[in-house]
């Protein structure tokens, strides 16, 4: 059995923003290990908590055009935005790879002198080659913890099959270097075991539950999507589906990723907020939006962080109708599903909350404990305590 242990946590994310990552450093560091974060993004002085340090390394610059400062008038002739954009579309894969790749050679140089880690935990396949390394080294024993379906995601640029399916068979090669294998849903777990990992455990993406109990309304004024405002959320089809939702209304909360267009003349939007912000909006509107669209296996099997914050808030969904969500949606009534891309079937699955708000509610109370943090980070303690001794 391991405790009290080192353990190094490697992620390329914005630690502060990483609610995962932060969650399971505090559960481990809770249960007595010791517990360092190298990351992206670490606002100075930032602290997680007792037991817990971290730092940034940096990764390359984004994809520029030009210098600085320069607009489209001063832009060398011939780079007229459509050109810009078929630049762009051909680049970013490489961009992709060239900055993730800067981000592990800072690390490596970081922990060059470094006195050895116990456990080396590989937040997602981008850092998972540098973490066998150090493992190796060390003699440590490695963790690798997939947030995603890392090789089958929906990602801007050019299509890049010979990658995905090199990549599929790199990552099945070196995660089975790890003594376990985490993820965040049954259907990834799956798709994993299925590439020959032994040892996959699900720790989901849940939420602590609130001091005090949900207070939602007795009937919903509105719709919240809260997360990310880009490609791939299905948010065309909540746009066209709000005009003929009213009078409830339709709220986008989240930050718009650049160049991404929305019409935005049948719904609300708002700027980003912490959790407790989130769970506020929540329980004064009544009803939370999870959607994505059916473009790729990740979002086939993913299980969004906005469909446990909701059973936090204790509001009912309306979630697209994918496999994973399905599953969890009907297992505990926690709402309404709908056709990813399907305006109208959007607007029934939303009429259909309303006219049983009560009975759907009461679905989402009797799941709060079971899709809390609570009953997740035991499963996550109890993982790391079976842990054999590097």
């Amino acid at each position: 059995m391991m405790s009290g242990v080192k353990v190094l946590m490697l992620v390329q994310s914005a630690v502060a923003g990483d609610s995962r990552v932060l969650r399971e450093a505090t559960a481990l560091a809770e249960a007595g290990h010791e517990v360092h974060l190298i990351g992206r993004d670490v606002p100075e002085g930032f602290e997680v908590g007792p037991g817990i340090t971290a730092e940034s390394a940096a990764r390359s610059a984004g994809l520029r055009y030009g210098q600085p400062g320069q607009t489209a008038a001063s832009r060398p002739p011939g780079l007229g935005t459509v050109g810009l954009r078929m630049v762009r579309w051909l680049l970013l894969p490489e961009h992709r790879r060239r900055t993730e790749w800067h981000w592990r050679t800072a690390v490596a140089g970081m922990l060059a002198g470094s006195k050895p880690y116990e456990v080396v935990h590989a937040h997602d396949f981008n850092t998972l080659e540098l973490a066998v390394e150090l493992a190796d080294r060390w003699s440590a024993t490695l963790v690798y913890d997939s947030h995603e379906l890392w090789f089958d995601r929906a990602l801007p640029g050019r299509p890049s099959p010979l990658w995905r399916a090199r990549g599929r068979r790199r990552e099945s090669r070196l995660a089975r270097r790890a003594a376990m294998v985490l993820t965040v849903s049954d259907g990834i777990a799956r798709r994993l075991r299925d590439r020959g990992l032994p040892d996959v455990r699900v720790i989901r993406n849940t939420f602590p539950r609130l001091d005090r109990p949900p207070n939602p309304p007795s009937e919903p004024v509105a719709l919240l999507y809260a997360g990310r405002i880009g490609a791939g959320r299905d948010l065309d089809a909540v746009v066209a589906a709000a005009e003929r939702l009213a009078p409830i209304r339709t709220v986008l909360m989240g930050s718009i990723d650049l160049g991404y267009r929305l019409d935005r003349r049948t719904v609300e939007t708002a700027e980003p907020t912490s959790i407790e912000g989130v769970d506020r909006a929540l329980q004064e509107y009544g009803i939370s939006l999870v959607t994505l669209t059916d473009g790729c296996e990740n979002h086939r099997l993913a299980l969004p962080n906005k469909l446990f914050h909701a059973v936090r808030a204790g509001v009912p969904v309306v979630a697209a109708d994918l496999p994973e969500l399905r599953t969890m949606v009907t297992r505990y009534r926690l709402g309404t599903l709908y056709r990813p891309g399907d305006a109208s079937a959007l607007v029934d699955a939303v009429r259909t909350v309303v006219v049983d708000y009560e009975g759907y509610l009461d679905g989402v109370r009797a799941a709060a404990y079971e899709l809390s943090w609570e009953h997740d980070s035991q499963a996550l303690v109890a993982a790391y305590a079976e842990l054999g001794a590097p």
